[in-house]
């Protein structure tokens, strides 16, 4: 969804970028053991602490800090003596665990292996989607304007939602009946009069928590008017009981614009290189698996 709290937006105040945040406090830990009193004469050293003959380097409490989201500069120094004490108790357990072989056990050669793959395929899709063009401010307005359910005209919802139980044809019954009920509670006395098998609950949603899919079919009901949307296992019915009028600007929307349309753009370019890949290679499905490859063929 493109706002998930797009009422949030108004009156919040731009942060840091999360990952630029975690950069500038690891450089903060690597500035803390550059130089002392003698004027910065000393040279640094990379090392944090040598566990028996291994060393553990700043660079690793570094990689670990910036995971660490929402960290402040001033809260730096004791979480970096917290994150060497864990990588000494992890350090003491790894040499133990090389010493009684277990890294050669296939399972955990396997598990290592595994962990390699997701990092280095992970690090490659990181590249391609990095090369994502950011929506420029006419695309930005663009998207604006064609939304107008979820901006310009956006509602809060007070919803009661009815799963009918039923085979195909069932909304084919449901419909007339959800349309002649005057109110969500006329449609409760009908459904149970007829036998019919339903659950019942009232939310209060706003546009951009419904499914994109009926974000325009609910932005055009009235109050007191429903919606019949069929399912595999029968019908559901949307009465809206209110709508009040919420809308959010396009200053307020444009950050989470932007967002949807890059990550939109993300999934294009990986599911073109994903393609191209898949294209160029020599995929040859063995034993079971070439079977199910050559009926899943169209």
């Amino acid at each position: 969804m493109v706002v998930k709290k797009i009422c949030a937006f108004e009156g919040k105040r731009p942060v840091l970028n999360r990952c630029a945040s975690a950069s500038m406090l690891a450089l903060v830990v690597v500035l803390a053991g550059c130089g002392g009193g003698d004027g910065g004469q000393k040279p640094a050293t990379q090392v944090a602490v040598k566990v028996n003959k291994n060393e553990i380097s700043v660079h690793q409490i570094n990689h670990v800090l910036q995971r660490q989201a929402g960290l402040k500069p001033e809260q730096v120094p004791v979480a970096s003596k917290r994150i060497l004490e864990t990588l000494i108790d992890q350090e003491l357990a790894i040499q133990q665990a090389i010493e009684a072989k277990l890294d050669r056990e296939p399972n955990i050669v396997m598990a290592i292996e595994a962990a390699k793959r997701d990092i280095l395929a992970k690090a490659y899709i990181d590249k391609v989607a990095g090369s994502a063009a950011k929506a420029t401010e006419e695309e930005i307005s663009q998207y604006y304007a064609s939304k107008p359910a979820l901006f310009a005209q956006r509602r809060l919802y007070g919803l009661q939602e009815f799963g009918i139980e039923g085979g195909p044809d069932t909304a084919k019954t449901i419909t007339p009946i959800a349309q002649a009920a005057k109110n969500a509670e006329d449609l409760k006395k009908q459904l149970t009069a007829a036998n019919l098998k339903f659950s019942s609950r009232v939310t209060t949603q706003p546009a951009e928590a419904l499914p994109l899919n009926l974000i325009d079919r609910i932005a055009a009901l009235n109050e007191g008017q429903s919606l019949a949307i069929p399912t595999p296992n029968g019908v559901n019915v949307v009465f809206v009981n209110t709508a009040k009028s919420q809308p959010v600007t396009l200053e307020q929307a444009k950050p989470a614009i932007e967002q949807f349309l890059l990550n939109e753009r993300k999934r294009k370019v990986l599911g073109d290189e994903v393609k191209r890949l898949r294209d160029g290679a020599t995929i040859a499905y063995q034993g079971q698996f070439a079977a199910a490859a050559a009926s899943a063929t169209p």
